[in-house]
């Protein structure tokens, strides 16, 4: 087995980037309330990556990996793990980790190492696997290569803080992403399709079974699978769209509250406030108080 190098050492491949925050900047950014709850270590882009790996057994700092393209894998204490294009890796700080190429079709990837005060509440919403199977999503692409642009600015505190926000940017922004998933059957559960039919009868009622129906699912099925995906029940989310809906409405137009009710299906006025008042913290009249002017 080819033996393991450490990163800043090796080669960097034609058109890679590699970047390294100075020491004496990372002691500054630990120090400033603007950037120590997150910040940039070293970064970069290897494109075709070949003979790259890495072993780390007991990592001091976090890692992201986002693989553009090609192919590698990551050994974890549960086994190997194929990682292709599309894949993101959360490489937590003190588990010790092995990842690498593939020889026939080495990956193109972007990384980060990362630390602060605040980096296991940044990746909380995450969760627990290393593993993230999101696609190539242009956005994230796009958030990578606007940070990569640090290495372009001079050693100025302003910059490093700048891209301190960045990156906790692109770290919240996997929370958001787009969730599906491939169920047993081969059918693939796509959040964005369920919040779709959501949006289509916010000026009526949908319940669990018609939504699981949808999506050729059992109720118990589709519950479980969507709650996985999002942390939410799929009629709990259905009402906070709702409500947001509401809401707009309420800042949007004159109608009084029991025509904003009737729009979004609730033939019950104070049933509908009280929804309101759990969802978004006060009643529909003191929002629509509380925006005017």
């Amino acid at each position: 087995m080819p033996a393991y190098v450490d990163t800043s050492n090796w080669p960097l491949p034609a058109n890679g980037v590699r970047f390294i925050t100075p020491p004496r900047l990372r002691r500054l950014l630990a120090r400033s309330p603007l950037a120590q709850g997150c910040y940039p270590l070293a970064l970069g882009f290897y494109p075709q990556a070949q003979g790259h790996r890495m072993h780390r057994p007991l990592p001091d700092d976090h890692l992201l990996i986002y693989c553009r393209a090609g192919q590698g894998w990551l050994d974890t204490p549960d086994g190997r793990l194929a990682v292709s294009g599309g894949d993101l890796l959360v490489l937590p700080k003190g588990v010790a980790h092995t990842y690498g190429a593939d020889a026939q079709k080495p990956w193109t990837l972007y990384w980060v190492h990362f630390d602060g005060e605040l980096v296991a509440d940044f990746l909380k919403p995450l969760g627990s696997g290393p593993l993230w199977r999101i696609g190539v999503q242009p956005r994230l692409l796009a958030e990578f290569d606007a940070l990569l642009n640090l290495r372009k600015q001079g050693l100025n505190l302003a910059h490093f803080i700048h891209a301190a926000h960045q990156l906790q940017v692109l770290l919240t922004s996997l929370a958001v992403l787009p969730a599906r998933t491939t169920l047993k059957s081969g059918r693939v559960l796509d959040v964005d399709a369920v919040q779709a039919v959501m949006r289509a009868h916010l000026h009526g009622s949908l319940n669990l079974d018609e939504l699981a129906a949808q999506f050729k699912l059992s109720r118990f099925h589709f519950a479980k699978t969507y709650r996985a995906l999002t942390g939410h029940a799929p009629i709990q989310e259905f009402i906070q769209l709702k409500m947001a809906h509401a809401c707009r409405l309420l800042d949007e137009g004159e109608q009084g509250i029991r025509q904003v009710a009737e729009q979004l299906g609730y033939d019950d006025v104070y049933y509908f406030s009280r929804l309101f008042r759990k969802v978004v913290g006060m009643a529909p009249s003191h929002y629509r108080a509380l925006h005017q002017g």
